[in-house]
């Protein structure tokens, strides 16, 4: 625990929480929401909300319904975007917390229109999974309304048309990386860590909500757990993940972006059952030995994570000062499962 609150003290001292709702800054708190569960540190609470409140509890602020896109877009009419939407994850735990009806009057409205629109191709690169998939099932809770569920399998089954290899068990980032259109340095396919790692990580927030019952609940299972064999054929000795996972030598290294989502989809399986610890608790424990003695240096900056991006970049320089919001979250992730691990 003591390494994970450096690791967090850190990262608010040093950064104001009057920062945008974007996914990098909203993936950060998604790992701060877990270690406050885990610690009731109202400090930690309270860095969230100041966040929720600078950002009015929105996302994206648009309210012209027929301007909002959801191609790639920072601005304020790509509501759709689910860069945009992560932010509903943390107000809809604070909101939990304390029930005042503002805090998710947007995620509402936002997520409300999107379902009633025909389409089903609103995620289109695998980081999507993580950012909206458990907006979904928290949605579900929340209200009660099917139709959340409904539309999370039937946006998966377009993501998966574009982006899933079933033979590797892996997605790509997108459709431009899919094999053989796109190739590694050494003509391998190209599965991009941290890609994978917000699907792995995605499925497991999506497992911690999905009612056992519900009719595709073994599918979400299945998936899960074809991941976690794939992605751990790939790690490498000294507990991190190469950026290219297929092919270490593309973009050769340690980053801990991707690791740290692995270790934490990998612990939460063991802690709910989902995963065989027999099997999976050696490649956690060596994820997170990385993590918690490479990647964490002294003074609480979690290093070696890749820059924001969305491929394998041969030549990039990740080091010991390459940090980043969304690292530093996945990182309090892995810690908060490695920390249920060790006390149960």
């Amino acid at each position: 625990m003591s390494k994970l609150n450096l690791a967090n003290v850190y990262w608010q001292e040093n950064n104001k929480p009057t920062l945008w709702s974007f996914w990098d800054v909203a993936a950060y708190h998604t790992g701060n929401m877990e270690l406050y569960k885990l610690t009731r540190n109202e400090a930690y609470r309270n860095y969230s909300e100041a966040w929720a409140v600078h950002n009015e509890w929105k996302g994206a602020k648009s309210d012209n319904k027929a301007e909002w896109k959801y191609s790639y877009g920072e601005k304020d009419d790509y509501v759709l975007f689910g860069d945009w939407q992560t932010c509903f994850q943390t107000y809809i735990d604070l909101y939990n917390l304390d029930p005042k009806p503002y805090k998710i009057a947007r995620a509402i409205e936002v997520m409300e229109y999107q379902m009633s629109t025909p389409n089903n191709d609103y995620w289109w690169w695998a980081d999507g999974l993580y950012m909206v998939m458990p907006v979904m099932t928290k949605m579900y809770k929340l209200t009660g309304d099917e139709l959340y569920l409904d539309k999370m399998y039937s946006y998966l089954q377009y993501a998966d048309s574009i982006m899933y290899d079933k033979k590797e068990a892996l997605y790509y980032r997108d459709a431009k990386y899919v094999y053989p259109k796109h190739k590694s340095e050494n003509g391998k396919k190209d599965f991009w860590a941290r890609g994978d790692g917000w699907v792995f990580a995605g499925l497991a927030k999506v497992l911690q909500d999905l009612p056992k019952d519900h009719q595709h609940y073994d599918f979400y299972v299945q998936r899960y757990q074809d991941m976690a064999e794939a992605i751990a054929k790939c790690q490498q000795k000294e507990g991190y993940w190469t950026r290219s996972m297929l092919d270490p030598n593309h973009a050769p290294g340690p980053e801990a972006s991707g690791t740290a989502f692995f270790t934490y989809g990998f612990l939460w399986g063991i802690n709910n059952g989902l995963l065989a610890e027999k099997k999976y608790i050696p490649i956690a424990k060596s994820g997170w030995r990385f993590l918690s003695e490479t990647a964490l240096q002294e003074d609480g900056r979690v290093g070696y994570i890749q820059p924001i991006g969305e491929k394998a970049i041969p030549g990039q320089v990740v080091d010991a000062q390459s940090t980043a919001s969304f690292g530093v979250g996945a990182f309090l992730l892995a810690g908060s499962e490695m920390y249920r691990y060790l006390n149960q």
